[in-house]
């Protein structure tokens, strides 16, 4: 059976898991960075080391007689995305982090396609202003609007991973390229620790979230995505992640105990709802 022939039962289930797995990441790096004595240097590192060793695990068990694929660069831009992250949510909720992020990952990819060439109609860009007017509105001074350096490093990790997933579409098989862009960034994150040594506060705990986001939020959520990929239409695999943000959102309320305010709130209607009228018209 193909990919294209999987049970739509099926092909549901494992889209929410890596939806969930994709959410997951905001909440155990926020709920790690807040209450557990951890730094995000290590947080970083850990997660990266994790996640290389389940998908190389996997990519040996799937295919023992091919290599590992990926490439220095991609592996740069997985690096940035990942220390971004953890870095961003010591001051950003998991709701704000995980809006932001999505924000800057679409609006690069996007970016890259006009650049490209394609062109968009008065409806994409009418959401693409939505979407741009809500980014600006939620980071606006004032008195419930994210800590400023938290944000432009969500908003870098955000451009890294749409770099990261820019490159990945020329990439051969996903996992094999994941896995090797994994394998890859390890020596950055290892000299980041390095450099931060400190800084460096481990913690029982923070590890086990740490490593809970590297080889099951990351490794395995990486893998149940590109398993059902090509099962999916190119508008459909681009629309369900606008469910991240959301399902972070809701995590991060009921599990942290954060609050969603009234900015956050319409922002993310702007940003996700002109996001989803730009991806309306894309196939």
């Amino acid at each position: 059976m193909t990919q294209d022939e999987k049970p739509f039962s099926r092909v549901m289930a494992v889209t929410t898991l890596a939806m969930l797995a994709f959410a997951g990441n905001s909440l155990l790096n926020r709920v790690a960075l807040l209450e557990t004595d951890i730094d995000a240097a290590t947080f970083t590192t850990i997660r990266l080391v994790s996640g290389s060793a389940v998908l190389w695990l996997i990519s040996i068990h799937r295919s023992s007689a091919q290599p590992a694929e990926g490439n220095w660069l991609s592996a740069l831009a997985l690096f940035v995305y990942a220390a971004g992250f953890s870095f961003a949510y010591i001051s950003l909720s998991a709701a704000t982090g995980a809006l932001l992020l999505f924000a800057a990952v679409q609006t690069t990819m996007l970016g890259y396609g006009l650049w490209q060439g394609e062109r968009l109609t008065a409806v994409q860009w009418l959401g693409f202003g939505f979407a741009i007017s809500g980014l600006l509105g939620l980071l606006l001074p004032g008195l419930s609007a994210p800590p400023l350096v938290g944000s432009v490093l969500m908003l870098a990790a955000g451009v890294a991973w749409g770099i990261y997933s820019i490159r990945g579409k020329t990439a051969g098989d996903p996992v094999l390229a994941t896995t090797g862009n994994f394998l890859r960034a390890v020596p950055f994150t290892l000299v980041l620790s390095v450099i931060m040594l400190g800084r460096l506060s481990p913690d029982w705990s923070g590890v086990g979230y740490a490593v809970l986001s590297g080889a099951i939020a990351s490794g395995l959520g990486y893998v149940m995505w590109y398993s059902v990929l090509p099962a999916l239409q190119a508008t459909t695999a681009a629309t369900v992640q606008l469910s991240v943000p959301v399902i972070a959102a809701i995590g991060g309320v009921l599990f942290l105990g954060e609050s969603i305010s009234l900015r956050l709130f319409l922002a993310s209607i702007a940003i996700l709802g002109g996001i989803a009228l730009v991806l309306s018209k894309k196939g």
